[in-house]
């Protein structure tokens, strides 16, 4: 075969390789307890491999870009940067206890909270440098962001308090009491939803002095809030219950509530209505069908937690 013609098909052969490998729609799931991240199969519903870590991976988040996908190393004290679409790591960089982390709807600022650490780091989304350190007592866990990016609301899992970052002054607005080991942050129509993972319940907080308003039940160990991708839906997992549950995301009522075993945690949606949920006491993925209740299991690693779908998964 002639050299020219040899290149030729190489060259088809190497690009068909990558558009397979783009095609393929995959799941990842953060095994905390595992220092590893799993692929999954969409289709097969099957592992297909295991990327190791340093430590302890908890939480993830895609860049306002959509170029990168973010996992924070806690242990490991590392933040890894992938390929959102092959979960390639592309490279890694120094973030000290990077537990949960979001980054403000202007793209400005990406937030880091540090549990073990007792901080809360900002830093610039585009240099990566850090701006910012509060020292928050104690355990800061989950966040969220006003939707004009003017402030941080941060969970304080030690202290049972909620607090309030101002990103325009860096001050720290106030905190507040809002329940027994509060987790999981949501911004909804104008008020702040904290899950209280050692309640039941889902304090519905005012934004501007974080005084709650009223409480909803849940179940037990309520402590992560997902919005549907319609926006319709609040899902909230109720991990020491077992129990997934969905709110009217404009009255908060309680709409219907599913059985999820083995400690449900973190949540992300799939075409066709079904919710892939991270089993953090049971090394599973639970794939739920809300419309008619049917649930199937996935084995991963040990203590799931962060989960994420790629673009042709979600394209299925």
């Amino acid at each position: 075969m002639p050299v020219i013609v040899r290149l030729i098909v190489g060259c088809i052969l190497a690009m068909s390789s990558v558009s397979v490998g783009w095609a393929r729609g995959e799941v990842l799931v953060v095994n905390s307890a595992g220092a590893s991240l799993s692929v999954v199969d969409m289709d097969t519903q099957k592992e297909l491999r295991r990327i190791p870590v340093l430590r302890e991976p908890h939480h993830l988040m895609l860049t306002p870009d959509g170029h990168e996908l973010l996992v924070g190393d806690t242990v490991g004290n590392e933040m890894l940067f992938l390929d959102p679409a092959t979960f390639e790591i592309k490279h890694r960089m120094t973030v000290a206890d990077p537990y949960q982390l979001g980054f403000s709807p202007d793209g400005k600022f990406l937030v880091v909270n540090g549990l073990a650490r007792a901080q809360v780091d900002v830093y610039d989304a585009h240099s990566m440098q850090l701006v910012r350190r509060f020292p928050l007592a104690s355990m800061p866990s989950h966040l969220d962001f006003a939707p004009d990016s003017s402030v941080a609301y941060v969970s304080l899992q030690g202290t049972g308090k909620l607090a309030a970052l101002d990103l325009h002054r860096m001050t720290v607005l106030w905190t507040a009491p809002v329940g027994k080991a509060p987790a999981g942050v949501m911004w909804q129509n104008g008020r702040v939803l904290v899950a209280n993972m050692g309640e039941d319940n889902v304090a519905v907080v005012d934004p501007v002095d974080g005084h709650v308003e009223r409480r909803i039940r849940t179940g037990k160990g309520a402590h992560q809030l997902f919005r549907s991708p319609d926006g319709k839906i609040i899902w909230v997992n109720n991990r020491v219950e077992g129990s997934t549950v969905a709110l009217d995301a404009t009255s908060l009522a309680v709409l219907r509530t599913y059985h999820v075993p083995g400690g449900p945690d973190d949540i992300v949606f799939a075409p066709g209505g079904k919710l892939w949920i991270t089993e953090r006491f049971a090394q599973k993925v639970a794939v739920l069908d809300p419309a008619s209740g049917a649930m199937t299991e996935i084995d991963v690693g040990r203590s799931p937690h962060g989960i994420f779908m790629n673009a042709a998964a979600q394209a299925h």
